[in-house]
């Protein structure tokens, strides 16, 4: 039994060596030369107003960028973000922001406003961001510049979490510390095919050839199969310099855990192969059965080694300042992840949007319930 500990250790603590080098890397990548000469279209599908939202939206009507339009998707005219939408074409005149009544229906409401704005689009490039989604100066010209590169399908960006509640930097912490280490990981281990809703950046034709958002509609996961389906046209899929930020509130325990529930079983469903692999990436959970076994050195070792991956991508590559304010949080974190998964390994169900969503075997929506 001590073996087997020790030996899951060793392994755990080298994927936490290999994301702390992933880390490394990305933050040595040099931004692609930018090309200001095509338009492009930001495509933003929106229900509500969270927190924020103003700020938000705003960062994009900023940016300096010689053409590009911002399209806000709203199903509902009633929508609670619609006077902040309008608000927004009031005090940006001089930038192209228009909001469209979307009317398509698809299993995934997002991707069926996704379908009627992309039919507004304009411009030959399209940007795909969650209506949370804060962005930098320079987004644009930054995360469309690796598309002149006709080998790139698509770009997508890292995010930190914001967030002003326990339940809310609970998840805040997994994002910088867990899932934004292992996004970094997967092109080193062949894993590149994903996209992330923060943003995804490619080509209008390219989504053509794919068949448009409509082959996506029935996915819970409409990025990631997105970057799935651009991938399979023999385009690479890459991950920006560029981090973009998003704001938490989940406000409880038991929504953060829904939240994080629902995440864990779309990934599940969507590639189920490196789901039931994720085990070896728990650090924090086998130095404390280490430390229950009696080896202290070994678990102070893997520990040590988990938070100092946890920092390298954390603080060093997301400037997440939640990193190091509650860092002694992270391993408590980490342990509550672990019960995220394995109450992920069961289910087909996810609440979304108010919704209660049956999903098949490949992360379609197969029915849904109010």
């Amino acid at each position: 039994m001590i073996w087997t500990i020790a030996a899951i250790c060793s392994i755990a603590a080298l994927y936490q060596l290999f994301s702390l080098v992933a880390s490394l890397a990305h933050l040595r990548k040099r931004p692609a030369k930018a090309c200001a000469s095509i338009g492009v279209s930001i495509l933003k599908p929106v229900y509500g107003a969270d927190p924020g939202f103003y700020e938000a939206i705003r960062s994009h009507a900023v940016q300096q960028f010689p053409t590009f339009e911002v399209l806000f998707g709203i199903r509902d005219e009633g929508d609670s973000a619609r006077p902040e939408i309008e608000r927004l074409i009031r005090e940006y005149p001089d930038v192209t922001i228009r909001l469209v009544i979307c009317k398509t229906q698809a299993p995934n409401g997002k991707v069926g406003v996704l379908m009627d704005l992309a039919h507004q689009a304009q411009y030959p490039i399209l940007i795909v961001n969650d209506s949370d989604i804060s962005v930098p100066a320079g987004y644009i010209a930054r995360v469309t510049a690796p598309l002149a590169d006709r080998r790139v399908g698509l770009v997508t960006c890292l995010y930190r979490a914001e967030a002003h509640d326990w339940p809310s930097r609970f998840e805040a912490l997994a994002i910088a510390t867990e899932f934004a280490p292992s996004t970094l990981v997967a092109p080193f281990v062949g894993v590149s095919e994903f996209g992330l809703g923060s943003t995804l950046a490619f080509r209008k034709e390219d989504l053509d050839r794919i068949g448009g958002f409509a082959a996506i509609g029935d996915y819970i996961a409409d990025d990631y199969q997105l970057g799935c389906k651009l991938h399979s046209l023999g385009l690479r899929n890459m991950i920006s310099e560029v981090v973009v930020s998003t704001r938490l509130s989940a406000g409880s325990w038991n929504a953060a855990w829904k939240h994080q529930l629902r995440w864990a079983r779309t990934i599940r469903l969507s590639r189920g192969g490196g789901y039931a692999g994720l085990p070896v990436t728990f650090a924090t959970l086998w130095a404390f059965l280490a430390a229950l076994c009696g080896l202290l050195p070994l678990a102070g070792v893997v520990l040590a080694i988990r938070l100092a991956a946890a920092i390298a991508c954390g603080w060093f590559v997301l400037r997440s300042p939640d990193v190091w304010k509650y860092i002694c949080a992270i391993p408590l974190r980490d342990l509550w992840g672990v019960a995220v998964w394995a109450a992920g390994l069961v289910g087909n169900t996810a609440e979304w949007r108010g919704r209660r969503l049956r999903l098949d075997a490949e992360g379609k929506i197969v029915n849904l319930q109010k």
